[in-house]
């Protein structure tokens, strides 16, 4: 009988990702929704739907019943305390496996809510992976997109330091793999991608990409913290961003590891393969 895994975030960045690598293996996928009456197209149509809300600990029981094995992320209005609170209750319960999307660097950084959640899933009796990723490619898709269509620029406070951006797919099989393959139990992995380069470099690749000239601006904390707290970001999660971009700034960001590699058995998506992959993403409203 395959094994019944459930994924979390799966209207999310990675988590969607996750349930489509998952839907081609053999098990049983459940996806837990706040909302599962509204099922975003992109979801394996034979995905199994539970209602789920990490902050109404009355729907974790329904969410978790026969599951084997859990993918655990961290929404960014959730806090630490209610996703250690489900992974324990998980364990509790019988889930025999759990892989939980973490941060490049949370295992030394007590300050990431990712450190607490990491220490509480570890101290579980369910085997855990520890997924530490580096920077999303799909941030610049997401949060960034705004920029680079209305003002052909990429606005980030980062400097002239390095990132080794992962791509968001290539983190969703890894996740899939170290569900559904032995030898990955009560492991930690630090996932990028095969190399580090700075956002001077990245705008030369979307600009090649996209055949229009895309510049790198550049901006203070302040001037990033003002443009998208205008947009509406609220402050604590442009306070996250600046510590992230600090990082890059820094050269704390830089470091290349084989860990994606070696899980997938190939070399990681490059920038220029996911900008030719989202090129129309990126494309001017009019056209």
């Amino acid at each position: 009988m395959s094994s019944t895994l459930l994924v979390t975030g799966a209207t999310g960045t990675v988590g969607r990702h996750v349930a489509t690598e998952l839907a081609e293996r053999d098990c049983s996928l459940r996806v837990g929704l706040r909302d599962p009456d509204d099922v975003p197209n992109h979801l394996p149509t034979d995905a199994e739907v539970a209602a789920f809300d990490f902050a109404r600990p009355e729907t974790w029981g329904a969410a978790l019943d026969g599951v084997d094995g859990l993918f655990l992320m961290r929404p960014p209005a959730v806090d630490a305390d209610s996703v250690s609170g489900f992974a324990e209750a998980a364990a509790r319960v019988g889930v025999a496996r759990i892989a939980y999307l973490s941060t490049v660097g949370a295992e030394k950084n007590p300050l990431v809510p990712h450190h607490r959640i990491e220490k509480r899933v570890a101290a579980t009796d369910a085997a855990h992976t520890l997924l530490r990723a580096s920077f999303f490619m799909q941030n610049l898709a997401e949060v960034h997109r705004e920029d680079i269509v209305a003002h052909d620029e990429i606005f980030v406070p980062a400097g002239d330091g390095e990132t080794s951006f992962v791509d968001a797919r290539d983190v969703g099989a890894v996740a899939a793999t170290v569900l559904t393959e032995p030898g990955h139990e009560n492991r930690a992995y630090d996932l990028t991608g095969a190399e580090a380069v700075n956002y001077h470099e990245v705008a030369e690749i979307f600009s090649e990409v996209l055949d229009r000239r895309i510049t790198y601006a550049e901006p203070s904390l302040f001037e990033f913290v003002r443009r998208y707290n205008g947009r509406g970001y609220p402050l604590p999660f442009l306070a996250v961003m600046c510590a992230i971009y600090t990082t890059a700034r820094l050269g704390l960001a830089a470091r290349v590891t084989g860990d994606t590699e070696e899980i997938l058995g190939r070399e990681p998506r490059d920038m220029e393969t996911f900008v030719e992959d989202y090129a129309e993403e990126f494309q001017p409203e009019t056209q």
